[in-house]
């Protein structure tokens, strides 16, 4: 059985993280410039996402809905509960009363900053489910576990923790983010080929524990050092469903230029 995607199956998601940048009236500027950039024929090929920080999601809100830009609301991170005693923490139900579509776990700056596990990326994930949006579900090795050729263990483990207790259904709907640690703002990026070898060896595992019909439908983004210059080529890879984009996100410009990937490719 081949594990290549029927053509044109799955709708590519760009997404932009802006991690702990933007303030609010930065916020405003950046969506209006990357509304302006962007034409509304362009969401007809590709989905997109903004993710900004907490104290900018309502004023990203307010212009998106008000200027009727058809881009998707996200957050970065979340807590597993709905509501308690978690001093600085943000609910689920909090974010989706924001229209929040999709919420990036497991992120490698929370497992390797902030000690985040598996587990717990599995409980955010569900959480995030319960409360009806989308979980942005990040997996990758760091260069020394690439190097000791443990890169495809580390992820299938990071995938088998991450998921589990969801059905094949439910994977369907996910966004799985493949972003090789050593390529996250470090300028260094995955060849075309590094990341196509990851994110098929991703969509092979989840085709043999959730079936068919999860794997080909879960979307598969690639996140590590994308830009305007190695989006078209990355994008072109079977196996690519997307984007997470870090610091190019926060230009509206090049951020508009990785949504238009295809009007790059060769």
């Amino acid at each position: 059985m081949s594990n290549e995607p029927a053509p044109n199956s799955r709708k590519p998601l760009i997404s932009g993280n802006w991690k702990m940048n933007h303030n609010h009236f930065e916020a405003i500027q950046t969506i209006q410039k990357l509304a302006y950039a962007l034409n509304p024929r362009d969401y007809d090929h590709v989905d997109v996402s903004v993710h900004p920080p907490f104290t900018d999601l309502r004023s990203v809100q307010t212009v998106l809905q008000a200027d009727e830009v058809p881009v998707s609301l996200g957050a970065q991170n979340v807590h597993m509960a709905s509501h308690g005693a978690f001093t600085g923490e943000i609910a689920p139900p909090m974010l989706a009363k924001l229209n929040v579509e999709y919420v990036i776990v497991g992120h490698s700056e929370r497992r390797e900053l902030f000690g985040e596990t598996d587990e717990v990326v599995n409980q955010k994930a569900k959480a995030v489910l319960a409360a009806d949006m989308t979980p942005i579900v990040c997996v990758g090795e760091t260069l020394e576990q690439r190097q000791a050729g443990e890169a495809e263990s580390t992820v299938s483990q990071q995938i088998s923790g991450s998921l589990a207790g969801l059905s094949g259904d439910v994977v369907a709907g996910l966004v799985i983010a493949y972003e090789p640690i050593w390529a996250i703002g470090t300028g260094a990026t995955a060849t075309p080929n590094d990341a196509q070898l990851m994110c098929a060896h991703i969509r092979s595992l989840v085709r043999s524990r959730w079936g068919d019909s999860a794997a080909d439908s879960v979307r598969i983004q690639y996140g590590g050092s994308v830009k305007g210059g190695n989006a078209p080529e990355l994008m072109a890879q079977p196996d690519i469903d997307g984007a997470l984009v870090g610091g190019a996100s926060l230009d509206a410009d090049e951020f508009a230029r990785i949504v238009n990937f295809r009007l790059y490719q060769a």
